[in-house]
Order: structure tokens, then C-alpha cells, then sequence
């Protein structure tokens, strides 16, 4: 008996599917007859709503019940503009270790260093949304993390530059760290957990704005309102706690929060993946339109390559701590080159008969086992000194042995 709200795992898996909405059985069947032939307005609506690799650029996802968006009450009528230098963040060699410890019967022994993350780069342009992807563990929220000075890396810089300051973003302190945390806000994965549940909407909202000492108590409670009408909650809503929301009414909360200070850089690490689909394409839409409408600038954090696709500008993939291919979002899911990448996107369940997983193929490649990959792009005794990013025209880099040319690694 397989629970699931991931329609390609059903597709994938399943002989017969039951469709439950309201605690009552809306459609039922053979898995042929439910996705060739579907009859009931709600399983269609489910179908819609899933992002997929073959959706035309400007294409919404077709969420059951919209959010409806007021932006006005916290803009203005105008929208706001990107503007300032094209770079806003700007990493460069990031390495963090951790040790880890075996405790067995006789004692605590030492294992070996793991490299969470490993002579990472990428740089975040203004008003754009870079999709970081890989498989768990793979150091994606590591990352996140540093950027959001929680981890303190062994190694590396992050510059951020909205145009008035240029800042130290590992070094930072005081007041200037102070004012940093007003420019950088973060999405959480779990949106139960990330809020509070002492802490009524109100006060999750206004928290931030208290903290950063922004306006006074009027001046706070019109934001907080503004803010509720920005996610589309009534503000009726103010007083409740988290538990008497949904799902995805509370990651909208977590939103709104982020959104709070006004920052310029927001960090989404997994922020639908514990959503169903109909409500992920509720807070995928949502983001949508506050980049669009706020002149934000989103790193989104995720293993879901469809959802990324609908969302990012340019993806970079990573792959046991270390970005092994880095392109804008069509060429890089439509023309892969790393062999870690086309079994990253072999590996995506599809809500599609016609287009079944290989399962003996994906047990014979493993993703992540660079044995697989050959030796143009894995070093020898894994010395990174060996490895350098080969430039495929278009900003498509690649990961790959010095000297290894284009028509080489296209070939492989």
C-alpha cells in the first residue's frame, strides 16, 4: 500500500489507484484507465498541477484553488526593479569538513573527514533564480547554511553587493551583520517546524521587525497586514497559531516572514517538498509572482529537477560536495553533459505511462559513483588539482579533467 502525493512514483509503481480528497474516494481504477482516461474533475486538476520538463516559457501551473495576491497595500502600485551591479552574490572556492565519530561497543573511534561541501563557486545575478539540485546529502543545504552565516566554513568567500555596500559576508560582525540579515532571508523545508507554535501569526510576523527595530507599534501592525494580504491569508488570521493552518497556509506564514525586512536575496531550501501537489503549485506560483512584482532574488534549494525547472533562470548541479555542472535551465535539463546530471535526470519519475523509469539502467549507472563516470571527468586519487571547469559557450560549465575539450566531453 503506497501513500504518496507524487504522481510519477504512482505512475511508476502502481497497478491500481484509489484518488481521496476530503476523506472520500473520488476516482478509482486500473493505473492504465487513471492516467490515459481520467473522468474526475479533481484527479484532473491533480495532473495539471505537476510541474513537468515540457512546459512552454510564461506557462503557470494550474493550481486548484489560486492564491489571491494583494501587493499593493506593500509596494505600491509600482513594481519594484532589480537594479544595481549584475553580481548580488558571489561565492568562490566555499570547502567545509565535518568529523564525524563511530561509537561502537568498545568506545568512540574516529572516522574519516566527510567534505560536505568542496571548492564550491557560483555567482547569484540580480533578479534571477539559480536552482541548486542533487541527491540528499549531497551538501545543497551546507550551503544554504553558510550563506546564512549558521555554518562556518574551513574555507572560501561570499561577497554580497546590492549596489550600496560590498560585504565580507564570512566575516562580517556587529551592526553590519546586524544589517546583512535584513538583505538575506530564508524559506525553510519544514513549514511545521520553522514556525513557532507559542507565537501566534501576528507575532511570528512582527518578530523580525522588532528585532531590526523597524518603525513603531502602528507602523509594524499596518506591515504585518500588508504582508497577510501579500501571501493571500485574511488577516482575520492574525491571531491563530500555526496548528490551526494547513500545510501550505504555513509555509505561506514562513513566506510572508522572509518577506518582511524587505530583503534581496532569498534563500528556498526544499520549500514545497512536503506539499502536496495541488498546494505546491500554490506556493510555486507565489514566489512566482512576488519575484516578479518585488524585484526579488531567489537561490532555490531542491532534489525535485521538475520544480526546479519551472522555477530557475540557471541551475547548478551538485554532487558530493563539489558543482559539477552549472548552465541556464534549458540547456542544462535539455542537453546534459556530466554523466552525474543525465542520471540525475534518468532518475525523475514521470506521471507518465509512456515514459517509464529504467530501473535496470539506474542500478547499473548509480548517480553518484564516479567509477561511472569515466575518466574524463573523474582525477585520478581524487585530486581536485586535476579537475577544472571546461567552458561549453552560453555559460555552460562543466566539471572535468584539464584539457578535456568540448567534442571530448559531448561524446562521452
Amino acid at each position: 500500500l503506497l501513500i504518496t502525493h507524487d504522481l510519477g512514483v504512482v505512475a511508476n509503481m502502481a497497478d491500481e489507484v484509489v484518488v481521496i480528497y476530503h476523506g472520500e474516494i473520488m476516482e478509482a481504477g486500473p493505473v492504465e484507465s487513471i492516467f490515459r482516461n481520467p473522468q474526475h474533475p479533481y484527479l484532473k486538476g491533480l495532473m495539471a498541477a505537476v510541474p513537468h520538463f515540457d512546459m512552454k516559457p510564461g506557462e503557470r501551473l494550474k493550481a486548484l484553488r489560486d492564491v489571491p495576491v494583494n501587493l499593493e497595500s506593500l509596494i505600491g502600485k509600482k513594481k519594484v526593479k532589480a537594479e544595481g551591479p549584475e553580481i548580488l552574490l558571489s561565492v568562490n572556492n566555499l570547502s567545509k569538513t565535518f568529523k564525524t565519530r563511530n561509537r561502537g561497543l568498545f568506545g568512540t573511534r574516529e572516522a574519516a573527514l566527510v567534505h560536505a561541501v568542496d571548492d564550491v563557486s557560483f555567482d547569484i545575478r540580480r533578479g534571477e533564480c539559480l536552482g541548486l539540485v542533487g541527491e540528499s546529502g549531497c551538501g545543497k543545504t551546507t550551503v544554504s547554511k553558510i550563506l546564512m552565516r549558521a555554518v562556518r566554513p574551513d574555507g572560501g568567500s561570499v561577497v554580497f553587493n546590492d549596489g550600496k555596500d560590498v560585504i565580507d559576508v564570512l566575516s562580517v560582525s556587529g551592526d553590519d551583520l546586524q544589517e546583512l540579515r535584513t538583505k538575506i532571508q530564508m524559506v525553510f523545508q519544514d513549514p511545521v517546524s520553522s514556525l513557532s507554535p507559542r507565537m501566534t501569526v501576528r507575532n511570528i510576523l512582527s518578530e523580525p521587525l522588532e528585532i531590526h527595530d523597524r518603525g513603531d507599534s502602528a507602523e509594524r501592525k499596518q506591515r504585518v497586514e500588508a504582508l497577510m494580504g501579500a501571501i493571500g491569508l485574511d488577516r482575520r488570521y492574525l491571531n491563530r497559531y500555526p496548528h490551526s493552518f494547513s500545510g501550505g497556509q504555513r509555509q505561506r506564514i514562513g513566506i510572508a516572514r522572509a518577506l518582511a525586512l524587505g530583503p534581496k536575496l532569498i534563500i528556498l531550501d526544499e520549500p514545497v517538498s512536503a506539499l502536496d501537489v495541488s498546494v505546491q503549485a500554490q506556493i510555486l506560483n507565489l514566489l512566482k509572482d512576488l519575484q516578479k512584482d518585488l524585484g526579488l532574488t531567489y537561490l532555490f534549494i531542491s532534489h525535485n529537477l521538475a520544480v526546479v525547472d519551472y522555477m530557475a533562470d540557471r541551475i547548478a548541479v551538485m554532487c558530493k560536495g563539489r558543482i559539477v555542472e552549472i548552465a541556464p535551465r534549458e540547456i542544462i535539463l535539455r542537453d546534459p553533459v556530466h554523466p552525474y546530471t543525465k542520471s540525475l535526470l534518468a532518475a525523475v519519475p514521470f506521471p507518465d505511462l509512456n515514459r517509464p523509469l529504467d530501473f535496470e539502467a539506474l542500478r547499473r549507472n548509480g548517480a553518484a559513483d564516479k567509477q561511472n563516470w569515466g575518466i574524463t571527468f573523474t582525477a585520478e586519487h581524487d585530486d581536485a588539482s586535476e579537475l577544472a571547469y571546461a567552458d561549453l559557450g552560453n555559460g555552460h560549465l562543466v566539471r572535468a579533467r584539464k584539457g578535456a575539450d568540448a567534442k571530448e566531453l559531448r561524446s562521452w
